[in-house]
């Protein structure tokens, strides 16, 4: 499987934006309409104030979390492919408030967090009351950013004894 198909093609996720000139405290009366603030910043280009449909918003979230390239249409010109980089919730009720979107060039290496997945089980585990620690959830890696994997699976079946460790150069 090529890396394009692990992680989807960019030009699988499409977001709209169109620019907002609300700001401050009125962005509340925006979200009360179901539109999510937003801002949108790079290498090399002015920042914009942007807003987005929540609903489809939260679709291309759970669609491209933080490792997943989206083409951002902004008032419908040329799409720029962008990461999330932040995402702001209401603390109770999960509510989006507000995201940041990061630009980048295809061209240029950057620096990403990869989240950490186990897999599989280990041996040393089967007895009762043991318990697997970790000190990492994400690794911090360099790549061109149609190359971000989605994740980084560690499988666990080669820890046959209990001290045993798995270190992040073991990893790569």
């Amino acid at each position: 499987m090529s890396q394009e198909e692990r992680s989807g093609s960019v030009d699988d996720l499409r977001l709209q934006a169109t620019a907002r000139n609300v700001l401050g405290k009125k962005t509340r009366f925006l979200r009360r309409q179901g539109i999510t603030p937003a801002h949108l910043y790079g290498h090399d280009i002015k920042s914009l104030t942007l807003q987005c449909d929540t609903t489809e918003l939260r679709q291309i979230i759970a669609q491209a979390g933080r490792t997943r390239l989206i083409n951002l249409e902004v008032d419908g010109k040329q799409p720029r492919s962008v990461f999330v980089r932040e995402i702001q919730r209401d603390e109770v009720s999960r509510q989006l408030l507000h995201i940041d979107f990061y630009q980048v060039k295809k061209t240029e290496k950057i620096t990403v967090e990869v989240p950490i997945i186990f897999a599989g089980e280990a041996p040393a585990m089967k007895e009762k009351r043991r318990m697997l620690t970790h000190g990492i959830t994400s690794l911090s890696i360099e790549c061109l950013p149609g190359n971000v994997p989605p994740q980084i699976e560690i499988d666990l079946s080669p820890l046959e004894e209990l001290e045993q460790a798995i270190h992040v150069k073991d990893i790569v």
